[in-house]
């Protein structure tokens, strides 16, 4: 290239990043706008660069045809072979050049106008079809400026790329002139300034920063199934080794921790917790609220994906974390939603459960079995009274009567066997406290040597022997 324009072209596309035809395409646009701006005429107007003189030709374009409707752009085909001789044809085109140099300051301004939005639009086109697939990926740059709080990062060394503030971790501040490494986080076609979004909290930068420092991962023998951040406090990573003989956590701690420190050296101090995965949700989740040593957990709901998660009174508040981190961390890693209690709490909700059953019982009152004298304990002829109530009478159609404590014994009817002693006797002993005041028997008084003799019949016996009445 020897003229000015076409060293100019050159070193705008090497700038830009961007190919030579699309800036003289973008030339041959500008003086085309200016020309109409000028001529202010209907002709089809066209441009063409020259490589040879370094210039842009104008040319007026007319179509030949048999009869002329409209001069400025159409021509007669006898016109036509005039100029061009018989080779002219109808519906052919032919170029009238016209002078460019009578454009003018204010057309030569438009010209430069549309080069820049031109070579703009080009260059922005260029950048997201580059970036748009390297979304995740880990770049380099330097910090330029600052934008209300947002972070101008150059990265490639010719490409402004933008850290949102709420993309940047609270732990970290940087200077102009800083270097740090971002994550891609998404490229936008529409976007005014930078169309690249960069991230320091995402959890893609921490993922790719154990690729860059462990080789089991990067050659697949490891393999990370999640991670979680909290950007500048606390993060969780799952590791999964497809190797039996190769042990995921320490594969990434390293060697006294060398290759995790590298990666915390990177993210300002933040804690990293590497666990490893299981495909059991409860060994995960036990994995997960590492560094706390979980003592049982039980799933409460499968399809909500509910854990009741116990551990010891002094591992609670480790187990919970800073203001619940711990816990809010293993949940998003897990998948599942972790209620954790300490064994003094499990203890008194079982108690209370308990209580609860105990009260309930008690509430429909406790029973007594009654056994008739003559029958065995638990028969079938027993019936169960309540504590303090008379026993209700045999319905077997005997003779006997029932008689109350310390009362005379009715007379049997006549041809059959007297009246049978009725003491209640429990099959099973009755605690005496357990024994309303108002419901417990009298005290038998025993009969006063003073008393005149009774004529009637015998009453039942009523001693501890439990034998019965001899009859009349």
């Amino acid at each position: 290239m020897s003229s000015p324009l076409q060293q100019t072209i050159e070193t705008l596309a090497k700038e830009k990043g961007i190919e030579p035809e699309v800036i003289i395409t973008a030339i041959e646009d500008a003086v085309l706008t200016a020309s109409r701006k000028y001529y202010k005429s209907n002709e089809n107007l066209k441009t063409r660069f020259n490589p040879e003189t370094g210039q842009v030709d104008l040319f007026a374009v007319k179509q030949i045809v048999e009869s002329v409707t409209d001069p400025a752009i159409e021509i007669s085909l006898g016109e036509a072979q005039a100029l061009y001789g018989n080779e002219a044809e109808v519906d052919m085109e032919i170029e009238f050049p016209k002078p460019t140099d009578v454009l003018g300051r204010i057309a030569a301004q438009t010209a430069k106008q549309v080069i820049f939005q031109k070579v703009r639009e080009a260059e922005r086109e260029n950048i997201f079809a580059e970036y748009n697939e390297r979304i995740g990926e880990v770049v380099p740059g330097t910090v330029k400026r600052f934008e209300t709080g947002d972070m101008i990062v150059e990265i490639s060394g010719r490409v402004e790329a933008m850290l949102p503030r709420k993309e940047q971790s609270r732990a970290e501040s940087y200077n102009p002139g800083d270097r740090l490494r971002a994550v891609i986080k998404g490229v936008n076609r529409a976007a005014k300034g930078p169309q690249i979004v960069l991230s320091r909290t995402d959890p893609a930068l921490l993922i790719k920063l154990f690729e860059q420092e462990v080789p089991e991962i990067y050659d697949g023998t490891v393999m990370i199934r999640g991670a979680v951040r909290e950007a500048g406090d606390r993060a969780k990573v799952a590791v999964y080794s497809r190797e039996r003989d190769v042990d995921p956590v320490g594969a990434c701690v390293g060697m006294k921790g060398t290759r995790v420190q590298a990666i915390i050296r990177e993210l300002r101090g933040e804690k990293i917790d590497i666990v490893e995965f299981s495909d059991d949700p409860i060994s995960f989740v036990m994995n997960a609220l590492s560094p706390a040593r979980v003592q049982r957990v039980a799933i409460i709901d499968d399809r909500e994906r509910v854990m009741e998660v116990v551990v010891e009174d002094k591992q609670l508040s480790l187990a919970i974390g800073k203001k619940g981190q711990n816990v809010r961390l293993a949940a998003k890693l897990t998948g599942w939603r972790i209620d954790i209690k300490s064994e003094e709490e499990k203890r008194k909700e079982i108690e209370l459960q308990l209580e609860g059953l105990t009260i309930g019982s008690l509430e429909e009152g406790p029973t007594t079995s009654v056994v008739w004298p003559g029958e065995e304990p638990g028969g079938e002829a027993g019936a169960e009274a309540s504590v303090g109530e008379a026993a209700p009478e045999p319905s077997t159609g005997e003779a006997g009567a029932e008689a109350p404590v310390g009362e005379a014994a009715p007379e049997p009817s006549t041809g059959e066997a007297a009246a049978e002693g009725a003491g209640e006797t429990t099959s099973e002993p009755v605690e005496p406290d357990r024994i309303p005041e108002a419901t417990a028997p009298a005290p038998v008084e025993p009969p006063s040597s003073d008393a005149p003799e009774e004529t009637e019949p015998a009453a039942a016996s009523t001693t501890d022997s439990g034998t019965e009445p001899e009859g009349r």
